[in-house]
């Protein structure tokens, strides 16, 4: 069996890894990152993402003319989060010092890293139509150049720079299984050495054990990410007000994403809080394309799409597309919905439509302005939505409404839709569009969106007919529940140290991004504003980098 030592272990090789590992060796501490996955999979799930960052009162949100502020995000922010338990002490906490964080040094911090910003701002969960409910009143998703890669990179980068100089080693294919402990102190991890394995960037690798390791540090960091790829402790967490977990779902993240660390973190002492506080999605594709098994991607919708459950019944107010995530997830499957369906046409598609995943949008990750603009001209949309329309099993697509609904059917399979009623409910939204005037809570949403800027360059298609053939052709979307984020986790203190249930830190033990519920032990409380995610991921893992140096 190995046996080596650092001051700090960091397990996890993702983003909140990389950012505690690389600022504490640049604070002089020497540091060892071990990974279960092959160093293929530097950088984690957020390699994968889209690049997102909620920012407040940005510079890019003042070109455009979007007026925000500190004190209307923690608004949002508070009635997103809905704060209700005693645990909640230590996530709102997190909550309050990341919303200043966002709404103050998190740009200028980002720009010295060299991560640069899309121009154009999304506005993400436009919320459940209540001044103090859920959601964003203004557009705050900024998307990084370079994509989900584009945020890993200058953390990697002085990974391997700190490797060169000595002050990190990456231990690639080392599984943790135990926390070492004395005296009530995490003292380092043991576990196995997996077989060496040349599995591409996201495919699940071999579990064959080769040897055993145990390593010993003053400090050990636990950044392994969530549960999102273990679909057997999604159900086992799936809380009771969402109504029963669907019989089918598809992964937003590889299977590597298993939740192992929390679970042993837990033995060593850790507290674990709202494992029941999760974040999913109802806008999932089958990849037609996968990666990793039942690998599924997200459409990122603008609200124009008409939504139906899958009896053929349209979803009432607010839950149109990008307004709320888990009121709408709430809402299918108290109906007992396994799917959902969209239903718009080529003029929506090609406006509206965007894919979650960083390998979904090449004009972003190449860095590429004049491609990225592409979206907001011509016929056709993205190229990757293009492919999807044409390839993915999910997608109908038809001349007319009668060729459509059939074509629904022979998708979806489980409930057959009554045409007439479908197209009943399209026509009455379409005649809403003879004057400017509409009782039709979408259409004004559609409205005003297009208020913005950018919404109307970008991402927001004018109003018009989906039945006129103009605006052809008609097109169906199956929507599949999509497991992505995990919102509870470790407890921590502002300081990322991991707290015992009797609210003392355990010693030597800290926790960051996802297993620490992005900071605190769910920061997000029940829900989520978006772009917060990989913020929370730089945020807990810079606190923790910094935590380690005066530990």
């Amino acid at each position: 069996m190995e046996s080596r030592g650092a001051d700090v272990i960091v397990v996890g090789a993702g983003l909140a890894g990389l950012v505690a590992a690389t600022q504490a060796a640049a604070g002089g501490a020497s540091v060892i990152v071990v990974d279960q996955e092959p160093e293929q999979n530097l950088g984690g799930q957020a390699f994968w993402s889209l690049g997102g960052l909620f920012l407040v009162d940005s510079p890019e949100q003042r070109r455009l003319g979007i007026r925000d502020s500190h004190a209307l995000a923690w608004q949002d922010w508070l009635g997103t989060a809905g704060f209700d338990r005693p645990e909640d002490k230590w996530p709102r906490r997190w909550a309050e010092a990341y919303v200043d964080f966002a709404a103050t040094e998190k740009r200028d911090w980002l720009r010295e890293l060299g991560i640069s910003l899309v121009p154009i701002v999304g506005w993400a969960e436009r919320g459940d139509g209540r001044a103090q409910g859920h959601g964003n009143s203004v557009p705050r998703f900024h998307i990084a150049w370079g994509a989900g890669p584009g945020v890993v990179k200058p953390f990697a980068d002085r990974a391997r720079e700190a490797e060169r100089g000595g002050r990190l080693r990456f231990l690639w294919r080392h599984r943790v299984d135990a926390l070492e402990t004395a005296a009530g102190r995490v003292t380092g991890v043991s576990g196995a050495v997996l077989a060496s394995d040349d599995a591409l960037r996201g495919v699940a690798s071999s579990r064959e054990e080769r040897a055993g390791f145990r390593l010993e540090a003053r400090s050990v960091v636990v950044a392994s990410g969530g549960i999102g790829g273990n679909l057997d402790l999604v159900r086992r967490n799936w809380p009771e007000r969402m109504g029963a977990p669907p019989a089918f779902m598809v992964q937003g993240v590889p299977a590597h994403v298993d939740g192992r660390m929390i679970g042993i973190a837990q033995a060593a002492g850790g507290n674990l809080i709202h494992p029941d506080r999760m974040w999913h999605y109802v806008e999932g594709l089958r990849n037609w394309r996968p990666i990793w098994r039942n690998h599924g991607i997200r459409i990122l919708p603008g609200p124009s799409s008409m939504w139906f459950d899958a009896a053929g019944e349209r979803l009432p107010a607010p839950f149109y597309p990008g307004y709320d995530t888990l009121g709408t997830l709430r809402h299918l499957l108290e109906g007992g919905n396994p799917y959902s369906w969209f239903v718009l046409n080529q003029s929506i598609i090609r406006k509206e439509f965007a894919l979650s995943g960083s390998e979904q949008n090449p004009d972003l990750v190449s860095r590429s302005l004049r491609r990225t603009l592409r979206r907001a001209v011509g016929k056709r949309a993205p190229g990757p939505v293009e492919a999807f329309k044409e390839r993915g099993e999910d997608f109908v697509v038809a001349g007319d409404i009668a060729t459509l609904v059939e074509g629904m059917n022979r998708v979806g399979g489980a409930c057959l839709l009554d045409r007439a009623r479908i197209e009943q409910a399209i026509v009455a939204r379409d005649r809403e569009l003879g004057n400017r005037f509409s009782k039709d809570f979408q259409l004004m949403g559609i409205r005003n969106a297009r208020l913005g800027l950018a919404e109307k360059l970008m991402r927001t298609a004018p109003p018009r007919p989906i039945l006129d053939p103009a605006n052809g052709p008609l097109i169906a979307v199956r929507l599949n529940i999509l497991t992505r984020k995990t919102l509870g986790g470790l407890e921590t203190d502002l300081d990322a140290r991991v707290l015992r249930a009797d609210g003392e830190p355990v010693g030597g033990l800290f926790a960051v991004g996802e297993a620490a519920g992005f900071g605190g032990g769910g920061m997000h409380g029940y829900r989520s504003l978006e772009g917060t995610f990989l913020g929370g991921c730089l945020f807990s893992g810079r606190a923790a980098g910094r935590a380690v140096l005066q530990a």
